[in-house]
Parts: C-alpha cells; structure tokens; sequence
C-alpha cells in the first residue's frame, strides 16, 4: 500500500462518520472496481435508475453496468424533442435511484456541486428516491470556500471543453467568471445535511475518477 492510499483509507474512516452525522450514509472502495461493485449492490435490480453528467460514473464501468443489467434505465439523453425531454424529466426526478459524481467535498462532510443546466444538482436536492454520490478521494477539501475555487480552477475548464461549451474557460483552460450563455457555472449547491436519512449515499473511492 502506497503512502497515498494509506492516507487515503485512513482519512476515509473520518469522513465516513462526518457524512453519517449529515445524514447521508457512506462507503469507501479502494478502486474503482470496488466502487462500482458497491454501487450496484446498492441498486435492487427492476429499480428505476437515471443519472446526471458524470465521468466518474463512466469511469468506474457505473453506467455501462446499469445499461446492461435488470434495471429500468432513463435516460436523459434519450428525449428527441423539447416537449420529449421535459416529459422524460418528470420521470427522472421521481427515479428510485440518481447516480452522479460531486464536483467537490470538504473535510467536514459537505458536498459542493456547480452546474450549468442544473439538471444534476436540482435531483441532488430534491427529487429520486436514492441519490448514490461517487467520489474520489483527490477531491478533498478543506472548505466550502476551497471546494468552490477547487471546481472553478481544476474542474469547469476541462468540463466546458467536455460538453463544447464557448465559454472563455473552454479556449484558455482557466476560468473567466463569465456570464456567457453557455456558462456552465450557473448554480451552486452546497448538500450541508439530508433531511431524509440515507437518502443520500457517498461511495468514497482512493482511485483518481474524473476531473
């Protein structure tokens, strides 16, 4: 085990019981196929699944096994026209599960997300049943403030570049604060506490996953 990953796994057992007193219940996987095998097992199979932009799922095999396996599968991406897509949306908010990754998450148990449609982080807050939250370990940080300037600086370029955004960030990989109409920054959501307990479940994984 490398200095890292014992950091790592012993940081883990901290942030597992900071989570917890959120009222969000939390796991941690060495690798990302770990992760993704705690995920599915978080997952009873003919269950509703959908999810919001994330590489981290796509990374960790997440997506591909749900689309191949005995789940009822929504997918946002799927809807052909305006009217399609916001029919589909109300489906997606009341999905028994929402798999999405977080941009950001501080030593103290708080999850900070910034979106553009803001999709991922309205289901975050209110909606699906279960929201499963996968996390690498690098995206530590030491507050919300941290967390914010974290995703601004390391996170949003390469994610506007990602989904071809013209935005100054997407042409110099260092963000504008812009107010571009293809602005990805467009909400912030800081998940301090779930009302609902478990609702909320954080697979912490010690493999790099995303951006």
């Amino acid at each position: 085990m490398s200095y890292i990953e014992e950091s790592y796994r012993k940081a883990s057992a901290v942030l597992m019981k900071k989570f917890e007193k959120r009222g969000m219940e939390a796991f941690y996987c060495s690798t990302k196929e770990e992760a993704r095998s705690q995920i599915l097992s978080l997952i009873p199979e003919g269950s509703s699944v959908t999810w919001g932009g994330s590489e981290s799922m796509c990374e960790a095999g997440v997506r591909d096994a749900v689309c191949q396996g005995n789940y009822t599968v929504i997918d946002r991406k799927s809807a052909g026209t305006p009217e399609e897509a916001r029919a589909l949306y109300g489906k997606i908010v009341c999905a028994d599960y929402f798999l999405t990754s977080t941009n950001a998450f501080t030593k103290d148990g708080e999850l900070i997300n910034i979106d553009g449609a803001s999709n991922r982080v309205a289901c975050i807050a209110h909606g699906p049943a279960n929201v499963i939250v996968l996390a690498s370990m690098n995206k530590m940080c030491s507050s919300v403030e941290d967390a914010v300037n974290r995703v601004r600086t390391l996170a949003s370029p390469p994610n506007a570049i990602r989904v071809g955004a013209d935005t100054p960030c997407s042409k110099t990989g260092i963000c504008g604060n812009c107010l571009s109409p293809d602005c990805i920054c467009c909400q912030i959501l800081v998940t301090r506490f779930s009302r609902i307990p478990g609702r909320i479940k954080i697979v912490l994984c010690g493999e790099k996953l995303g951006f």
